[in-house]
């Protein structure tokens, strides 16, 4: 069963987050459990937590359709202490968050160097970070992202998220989301089927499907290994439309949150149908 979804507006509460997704006809969502541009969030109320797990209820929206996203200030290997410090807390907060809401995942970029220390002493930060929040919640799993590798930003590397994965405690709740627009400008050409599988080939030896968790079905403004985020509307960038039905056909991607983060939001309810009629 495939699950297409897109990340929506959570403006209001978190609890208009489900009913978002249900008007653009998605089977998957993604959205921020707090403002993803603030350090500081009010909790939580008890009244918004019931009525999100009641409009999951109502619009058959199980935890394993659904991929929450930290803030993007967040960076789990910043070198900085005060940095450091606060990101850890956030990350904690957003954790206890997903826990509150009855979700059984975290989204995350895994953070950057800020070219402060290498990229080893940064990977083995945030997989630190990551064993200190695991610590402290229960029943949540943090899910790495792959990156573009734009700036000083790691999980560019299949081996950046196979080294955090090794050196989490608990790897029953580790897992991974592949972006399909951060992929291509890494430098994996998952554009056509002979890269697709190629692609994918290295990522079950490296970091294996059993830790995938989610994928971002993106196409990219920038073009193939220029190490730049730009994630573009499907048809309209340069990674071209034979990946969407290549993941749209294979099992390997069923059960977990297909998630569009494309930038024209009036568009989602279509090209969620658009995924949908490709498969064969």
């Amino acid at each position: 069963m495939k699950y297409a979804g897109a990340h929506v507006s959570a403006a209001g509460g978190v609890e208009n987050a489900p009913l978002n997704a249900h008007e653009i006809g998605a089977k998957a969502f993604a959205f921020f459990t707090r403002n993803q541009r603030q350090w500081v969030a009010p909790p939580l109320t008890q009244k918004s937590i019931d009525a999100f797990r009641n409009n999951c209820e109502k619009y058959d929206y199980k935890p394993h359709q659904i991929l929450p996203h930290d803030s993007y200030l967040i960076n789990l290997g910043n070198p900085g202490p005060e940095g450091l410090g606060r990101s850890r807390y956030a990350f904690n907060d957003e954790m206890k968050r997903c826990e509150q809401l009855g979700l059984d995942r975290l989204n995350f970029h895994p953070g950057s160097h800020l070219n402060m220390m290498t990229e080893e002493e940064c990977l083995d930060l945030i997989a630190e970070s990551v064993n200190m929040a695991l610590s402290k919640s229960n029943g949540v799993t943090a899910v790495i992202e792959n990156t573009a590798g734009q700036g000083t930003n790691l999980g560019y590397r299949f081996e950046h998220l196979r080294h955090i994965i090794d050196r989490v405690e608990d790897r029953s709740r580790v897992g991974v989301c592949i972006d399909t627009c951060h992929s291509f400008t890494a430098g994996y050409d998952i554009s056509d089927a002979e890269g697709f599988k190629k692609v994918f080939d290295e990522f079950e030896r490296i970091v294996g499907f059993k830790y995938l968790r989610g994928m971002h079905l993106n196409e990219s403004k920038k073009a193939f290994g220029t190490r730049v985020d730009r994630h573009e509307s499907l048809h309209k960038g340069e990674l071209g439309d034979e990946i969407f039905s290549l993941i749209m056909n294979d099992p390997r991607f069923d059960g977990i949150p297909l998630i569009l983060e494309t930038p024209d939001e009036s568009l989602w309810a279509e090209e969620i149908r658009y995924l949908y009629s490709l498969q064969k």
